[in-house]
C-alpha cells in the first residue's frame, strides 16, 4: 500500500462538493396522521327497533367471538322488521369485497360488510326471485357459495382436439392444471399458474378460457386496486385477475385451490371483528338504559 494513501479519501462526503454548503437536504413529508377504526353506531330513537337491532347484534357478537377456523355461522336476517332490518344494515356497513352467485337454484348477492368475516347474504328463489331471504354469515368465506361454484359433474376436455394454429402454450397448462383440480384435498396449498410471466398467444388465452369452461360465482375485491376472481367450470379452479386503480391489469393467475385467499377474512381478521361488535354493542346498550330511562 502506497504511503501517500489517504483514508477516507479526499473529495467524498458531505461538504465536498462545491456549493453544498449553502444547500439544504428536503425531504418528502411524512403522513401526520393515521385513519383508525372508529365504530359506527347507528342513530335509533324507537326503543322497541333498538332492542331488536340489539338482540340481533349481541347474537352476531357471540357467533364471531365463538368461531373457530372452519366453521360457518348463519344468522337469519329475513325476519326483522324493516326499521330493525336498515339499523342493522347501517351498522354493519360495506366492505371491500362482494360476490354474485347464479344457478338453477337462484341468485345470491353477497356483501362483506365492514367488519371482516361478516358476510350479508341475500338469496333469491322461486320463479321469477320473489322470494328473499337473508342472512349473515361468520365465516372465512361463505360456505354455500363455494359449493355451487362449479358444476358437480364435468368430464375432462380433450385437450389436443382443441389445439389450433397459434396455440403454443395451452395444452401444456390445461394438463397441469386439471391435474391439480383432479388431485386436489381440502388440505392442499394454492397452486397458481402467472400467465402474466408466461408467454402465450391470443389463440392461447381462447383455449383456455374454453376448455376450463365458466362457473357460476364471481367475486371483486376492491382496495387499493380491484381483483376480480371468476369460477371456472373446471372444480377448484378460478381465474383470478389484479387491476389497477387505473384499471388496467397487472396481474393474470389461474389458481387451483377452495377459495382464493384474498377474498377470505384471517381467522385474526375475524378476532378482531368480534371486538369491534362488542364496542358497538356496548354503546347501544348504554342508549338503551338511557331511552329506558327517560321513559320511566
Amino acid at each position: 500500500m502506497s504511503a501517500s494513501f489517504m483514508f477516507p479519501p479526499a473529495g467524498f462526503g458531505p461538504g465536498s462538493q462545491i456549493g453544498q454548503a449553502d444547500e439544504e437536504l428536503n425531504y418528502l413529508a411524512m403522513p401526520s396522521g393515521v385513519t383508525v377504526y372508529e365504530p359506527h353506531v347507528p342513530e335509533i330513537e324507537d326503543p322497541a327497533i333498538m332492542a331488536a337491532t340489539l338482540t340481533f347484534l349481541e347474537n352476531l357478537q357471540k357467533q364471531a367471538q365463538a368461531w373457530q377456523e372452519g366453521d360457518a355461522c348463519l344468522l337469519p336476517r329475513h325476519d326483522l322488521a324493516p326499521a330493525s332490518a336498515a339499523a342493522v344494515n347501517d351498522a354493519l356497513g360495506e366492505g371491500e369485497v362482494s360476490a354474485r352467485l347464479e344457478d338453477t337454484a337462484g341468485l345470491v348477492e353477497v356483501q362483506e360488510t365492514v367488519f371482516a368475516g361478516v358476510w350479508s347474504l341475500r338469496a333469491y328463489g322461486g320463479p321469477h326471485g320473489q322470494d328473499v331471504r337473508e342472512q349473515v354469515e361468520v365465516s372465512a368465506f361463505p360456505k354455500a357459495l363455494v359449493a355451487r361454484a362449479f358444476p358437480a359433474k364435468r368430464s375432462r376436455p380433450d385437450v389436443a382436439a382443441g389445439v389450433r394454429d397459434g396455440v403454443v402454450n395451452a395444452p401444456a397448462i390445461l394438463t397441469e392444471l386439471f391435474e391439480q383440480s383432479e388431485n386436489w384435498h381440502p388440505q392442499s396449498s394454492p397452486h397458481v399458474v402467472n400467465l402474466s410471466l408466461l408467454p402465450h398467444t391470443p389463440e392461447d388465452m381462447d383455449m383456455l378460457e374454453s376448455c376450463l369452461g365458466r362457473g357460476r360465482l364471481t367475486i371483486l375485491s376492491r382496495g387499493y386496486g380491484n381483483c376480480r376472481i371468476e369460477a371456472t367450470a373446471t372444480p377448484h379452479v378460478w381465474r383470478v385477475r389484479y387491476f389497477n386503480s387505473m384499471d388496467t391489469l397487472i396481474l393474470d393467475t389461474i389458481e387451483v385451490s377452495c377459495v382464493p385467499e384474498v377474498a377470505c377474512a384471517a381467522p385474526e381478521d375475524i378476532a378482531d371483528s368480534a371486538i369491534r361488535l362488542h364496542e358497538i354493542c356496548t354503546v347501544l346498550r348504554a342508549e338503551s338504559a338511557s331511552q329506558q330511562g327517560v321513559g320511566a
